[in-house]
């Protein structure tokens, strides 16, 4: 099947003093007149396969019994697991049923509830027949008090089918939006929708052959929705070449991964990138089982995601920062529970922001007092537009902020932006344009086609390319003062946490057009309980003018200025009284703080921190 079952170490392989077998950065630069720079992997991209559908065809027949998915059954108490037969069979089923229904790729099936083997089976049956299918943010569906959102993206996406798991919790906001297609559910089935377990019924034909054989390579998968932190959203088209060549590349420098079988317990939404492209497809190409996490990093969900790593035993454990944040506490007061999370972990993975070397330090604590070996602790860089990955921490490296180097197949080019380098991608991952909208794809791409993904960076060691990237903000996130000094909101912002660990929960960094730098605070339970507010109940402005939080917050912010310049250095804080608001668009699917909205949803604390008064905190002095 396309290289996956070479598993003898190859040239450029090497077992890395973490113990597994990793592949050894080999980058080569090339310099341009006009100052850019472009590094490539000197690997070859290997042959990879012609459609997802390939990854499951392979395993259905040389691991059938093999546990392909598992979700909690209803009443919490055990798992509900299909084997890799188990789930071709259905997938089978709910394809021919789809044709049966005249699905056709002119029109994507949309899907709008969380992660569920449901979910999983309907999305790779339609991508089984060359149908794409695109899964939307449950919150626009779930939790929005604003159905504008959701009829905005259903405009953009015209769907030929709506399917939500749960009629009684989706059913009013599909009909609210007025989208003229069918809707199917999984349970509480209105009148007018469709049942999945009828489709699931269906006796799969010759027509399901048919149409998978038909399947090329730049035939479309899936349509992701941007988060629209840099404008509106976009439908960004996926191929399958894209998510194949992307995993063949990973495979490439986790030279581990082509016989592990990887075990994971996952929450990460499959209405991003990293949840559905790179974890949910690392494991179905690599013969893995996938947990499908009914936690997440957020109060009162927390507990499950505890309660199910007490029960397995990962070798891949996939999150944000905020997860690992959330996670740390458990580990270091429970040795028992810390021994057998690390017990048979290979590797861990961090995307999406980048995380505080506190943390970073932490977790490392802890591994190293239950495993012989040093832990993989590997982070990547991409977008959705990517497929995801476009870089991999394959590599050891002491501290976090690393990206790594290019994966197999792709290019990355530093074009000079300002006093920034800014970066441009090119590969065979990278996305053939947005859907429908021609004229945003090409105000995409450079003269030399280079996607410029807006993110800025710089070599680690400037004359070893192998040594990584290190991330420098995104050019589009940063601001000028009135000064004319550029702000780098973003490393300025990994900086601000890690000096605020761990009082804040995250930062917002104000400043756009005023004299001096500002941040907005999100707080974190540690500093609640400095105020003795246990109950979550006091504002950011009570928070503020406690004592113990005013001086703890002004000696912190003092240690971050220590010998900065103006363009680093912090002026005042404000506390704020809740946290991100999902619903609002102030936190994304990836689990970062989307700067831009929060500044326009919270304008008027923005007009408190620089307004000054009792409530705004301003650094220690000597």
């Amino acid at each position: 099947m396309n290289a996956m079952n070479n598993f003898p170490v190859r040239p450029g392989t090497g077992r890395s003093p973490l113990g597994l077998a990793l592949a050894v950065p080999d980058i080569e630069r090339i310099d341009s007149p006009d100052g850019s720079f472009v590094l490539r992997s000197r690997m070859p991209l290997r042959p990879y396969a012609r459609c997802i559908g390939e990854w499951l065809e392979h395993w259905s027949h040389h691991a059938p019994e093999r546990v392909f998915l598992a979700e909690r059954t209803p009443d919490g108490e055990n798992w509900n697991r299909l084997t890799y037969a188990q789930v071709r069979v259905q997938i089978g089923a709910i394809a021919q049923g789809l044709l049966d229904m005249g699905m056709t790729p002119a029109r994507p099936i949309a899907i709008l509830s969380d992660n569920s083997i449901d979910g999983a089976l309907l999305k790779m049956a339609a991508m089984h027949v060359g149908l794409p299918v695109s899964i939307v943010s449950s919150a626009y569906a779930r939790v929005t008090r604003d159905r504008s959102r959701l009829q905005a993206l259903l405009r953009l996406l015209d769907p030929g089918l709506l399917y939500a798991d749960d009629g009684a919790v989706y059913a009013s906001a599909m009909l609210d939006c007025g989208t003229n297609c069918p809707q199917l559910f999984s349970r509480n089935v209105p009148a007018h929708a469709t049942d999945l377990n009828n489709l699931r019924k269906t006796r799969e034909t010759g027509a399901v052959t048919e149409a998978f054989t038909r399947i090329t390579p730049d035939t479309h998968a899936k349509y992701l929705l941007t988060s629209g932190s840099t404008g509106k959203p976009k439908a960004v088209i996926n191929t399958h070449r894209m998510l194949c060549a992307n995993q063949e590349a990973i495979a490439q420098v986790w030279q581990f991964i082509d016989h592990a079988a990887p075990l994971a317990l996952d929450w990460l939404p499959w209405s991003h990138t990293f949840g559905a492209n790179h974890n949910f497809n690392l494991i179905l190409r690599n013969g893995g089982t996938l947990y499908i996490d009914d936690g997440r990093p957020v109060a009162g969900l927390m507990e499950k995601s505890i309660r199910n790593l007490l029960e397995l035993s990962p070798t891949l454990y996939f999150n944000v920062p905020r997860g690992f944040d959330a996670l740390l506490p458990y580990l270091e007061l429970n040795e028992s529970m810390a021994a057998h999370f690390f017990g048979s972990l290979q590797g861990m993975f961090f995307a999406g922001a980048a995380l505080p070397r506190p943390l970073w330090d932490r977790i490392k604590a802890v591994a190293l007092r239950h495993r012989d070996t040093p832990l993989l602790f590997s982070s990547a860089w991409g977008a959705t537009e990517t497929a995801p990955l476009v870089t991999s921490l394959h590599f050891h490296y002491p501290e976090p902020g690393n990206l790594g180097v290019p994966v197999p197949g792709t290019e990355v080019k530093f074009v000079p932006n300002g006093d920034k380098l800014e970066m441009r991608v090119r590969g065979t991952q990278v996305f053939p344009g947005y859907r429908d909208v021609p004229e945003l794809t090409e105000k995409a791409f450079d003269k030399d086609g280079f996607y410029m993904i807006g993110d800025a960076g710089r070599l680690a060691d400037p004359v070893d390319p192998n040594a990584g990237i290190l991330f420098d903000g995104r050019v589009s996130e940063d601001f000028k003062l009135t000064t004319g000094t550029w702000v780098s909101v973003g490393t300025l912002r990994v900086r601000a946490v890690a000096a605020l660990t761990p009082y804040a929960q995250d930062v917002v960094v104000a400043g756009h057009d005023r004299d001096e730098i500002g941040f907005l605070i999100f707080p974190s339970p540690a500093l609640r309980s400095l105020a003795g507010d246990n109950s979550n109940i006091m504002t950011g402005e009570h928070l503020a003018i406690c004592p113990e939080v005013r001086r703890t917050i002004a000696v912190a912010l003092a240690a971050l200025n220590a010998g900065q310049g103006s363009s680093t250095r912090v002026a005042r804080a404000a506390i704020l009284s809740s946290s991100p608001d999902l619903d609002a668009g102030e936190i994304t699917d990836k689990g970062y703080v989307n700067q831009r909205r929060v500044l326009a949803s919270r304008s008027h604390e923005v007009e408190r921190l620089f307004g000054g008064g009792a409530s705004v905190i301003v650094p220690a002095t000597d």
